[in-house]
């Protein structure tokens, strides 16, 4: 996960993308969350994954691709705490909801899976 922290961070920087210290945080998040969710979840019959950093004029998109066809859902929070996992997909949807981006798994034609989030950047700082 460091690895693709990193590189995702070295694009934004690169790029001079207009990014907010708080939304680089929540990106950074977003990717722990989906690469480790296709590493704990998916590696079994994906050993193999792709990270993908989009930047467009007014978003940031970062998809993870893994070769696995099951599509994850965000878990119910449990209200009595006797988890401590499945809280992934949940956190990757608060950020997405907070900064008012969008967020979706899509199956690839190869049956496998692409799950990605796209926030909205500001045109300007």
């Amino acid at each position: 996960m460091p690895r693709a922290r990193r590189a995702v961070r070295e694009l934004i920087e690169r790029q001079q993308a207009p990014v907010t210290d708080d939304q680089l945080h929540g990106l950074m998040l977003i990717v722990s969350e989906l690469v480790t969710n296709a590493v704990r979840h998916a590696a079994l019959l994906s050993p193999e994954l792709g990270v993908e950093v989009a930047l467009s004029r007014g978003w940031v998109k970062v998809a993870v691709e893994d070769s696995h066809p099951y599509r994850p859902k965000a878990l119910a929070a449990d209200p009595d705490q006797q988890h401590t996992g499945g809280r992934g997909l949940l956190l990757v949807k608060s950020v997405v909801d907070e900064s008012g981006g969008i967020c979706d798994v899509e199956q690839t034609a190869a049956g496998g899976k692409i799950i990605w989030a796209a926030l909205p950047l500001p045109l300007t700082l």
